[in-house]
C-alpha cells in the first residue's frame, strides 16, 4: 500500500477538517468533491457560491452537501474580526483586519486557528507568501520553534526519502537547520520512515575547512541538545550518507552514515535543486512542499498543480493534524 494510501485509510477513521481557499480553482474543486464523495475528510470550500456553482457545472461536478463558504458574507464574520485583532495583538485594528479578512488565506488561517478546520490546503493559484504569511502570523510556530520550513516527501516504488528545508529557509544557520532536523524528524515517522538524518554539505567528518561547514556540523550537536534521540550525524557529503561503500571510507564511525533516508540540506539553494535532481533524474515522485514546524498545519501547492496533487497533499494535511 502507497503512503498515501495508508494515510488515508488512517485519516478517515477521524474525518478531520481542511480548508481549501481556492474554491474557484477547477482543480481544488476536483479534489475536494472527490475528497468529499471518497468520505476520507471534511472539505471547507471558500469562495463566491456563484462562481463555484459555475465551475462545478463546466467541469459536471456535484457540489451536493460540500461546504460553502464566502469570507465576505459569512456568519462569522465579525467574529473572526474580533479574533484575529485579538491574535495580532496590537498589530492590527478592526479596519485592517476588515480588509484582510475577506482574502480567503487569511480567513481559512482563522477556521484552523479557531478549530473549525484542522488544517489548510492553498497555493494552486497564490503564492507561497500569499499562503505562508497569514498562517505565521495567526497560527504561529510551535512553542520551542521560531521557524518553520519546508519538507519533500520523495517516493519511488517502495522507497522514501525525505528532504528539507526545501521551499522557505534562503540561509539557514546552524539554530534554523537544528529545527529544521528537528520537526524533519517527525515528518519522517508520520510518512513511514524510521529516520535516520544526515546534516548535508561538501565535506564529510572535517575532510574540508570553511565556516558553512562548520555551520552545518554545529547544527548537529544542537539537533542532539533539542532531541537527544534522534539518529543524525553530519556533516555529510551525499554520497557518504547515501552509499554504504562510499561510507565505509569517508565516515566509517558513523551509524548514519550509508544508510541515511532523511536529508538536511544546507541551504534552500541546495535542497530546492537536490529534490529536483532526485525527482527528474531519478525519477522519483515528489510530494509537497510539506510545511513544517507550525501550530496547525497549512500546506502550500505548487501552482503547476493538479487536482490528484491537490487531493494527496489534502491527506497529507489531515494526517498532519491528527495523526
Amino acid at each position: 500500500m502507497s503512503v498515501i494510501e495508508t494515510l488515508k485509510a488512517q485519516v478517515k477513521e477521524k474525518m478531520p477538517t481542511i480548508v481549501f481557499p481556492e474554491g474557484e480553482d477547477e482543480r481544488v474543486l476536483t479534489a475536494a468533491v472527490k475528497l468529499n464523495e471518497d468520505k476520507v475528510l471534511k472539505p471547507i470550500v471558500l469562495g463566491k457560491l456563484a462562481d463555484i456553482e459555475a465551475v462545478a457545472k463546466a467541469n459536471n461536478l456535484e457540489l451536493n452537501d460540500l461546504v460553502i463558504i464566502d469570507p465576505e458574507t459569512a456568519e462569522d464574520f465579525d467574529e473572526m474580526v474580533v479574533k484575529f485583532v485579538e491574535r495580532r495583538n496590537g498589530k492590527a485594528d478592526e479596519e485592517k483586519a476588515r480588509k484582510l479578512l475577506v482574502d480567503p488565506n487569511y480567513y481559512g488561517s482563522m477556521l484552523v486557528y479557531t478549530k473549525k478546520a484542522d488544517g489548510m490546503v492553498s497555493g494552486a493559484c497564490h503564492t507561497t507568501g500569499d499562503t505562508v504569511r497569514p498562517a505565521l502570523q495567526i497560527i504561529k510556530t510551535k512553542p520551542g520553534f521560531k521557524r518553520t520550513s519546508g519538507c519533500i516527501l520523495l517516493l519511488r516504488g517502495d522507497e522514501k526519502y525525505l528532504m528539507a528545508d526545501c521551499a522557505i529557509n534562503i540561509e539557514a544557520d546552524a539554530d534554523t537547520l537544528a529545527e529544521i532536523a528537528v520537526v524533519s524528524n517527525e515528518s519522517a515517522k508520520l510518512f513511514g520512515i524510521d529516520p535516520k538524518l544526515a546534516m548535508l554539505s561538501f565535506s564529510s567528518k572535517g575532510s574540508a575547512k570553511h565556516e558553512v561547514v562548520d555551520k552545518v556540523a554545529n547544527a548537529v550537536v544542537k539537533a542532539k541538545e533539542m532531541n537527544p534521540d534522534m539518529v543524525i550525524d553530519g556533516e555529510l557529503q551525499f554520497d557518504a550518507a547515501f552509499v554504504p561503500e562510499v561510507a565505509k571510507k569517508k565516515a566509517p564511525e558513523s551509524d548514519v552514515a550509508g544508510h541515511a533516508n532523511v536529508f538536511i540540506f544546507p541551504s534552500l539553494e541546495a535542497g530546492n535543486i537536490g529534490y529536483k535532481i532526485a525527482q527528474r533524474f531519478g525519477g522519483f515522485e515528489a510530494v509537497g512542499p510539506i510545511l513544517q514546524g507550525l501550530n496547525s498545519p497549512v500546506n502550500d501547492l505548487s501552482r503547476g498543480c493538479n487536482a490528484d496533487e491537490v487531493y494527496s497533499l489534502a491527506i497529507i494535511t489531515a494526517a498532519q493534524a491528527v495523526l
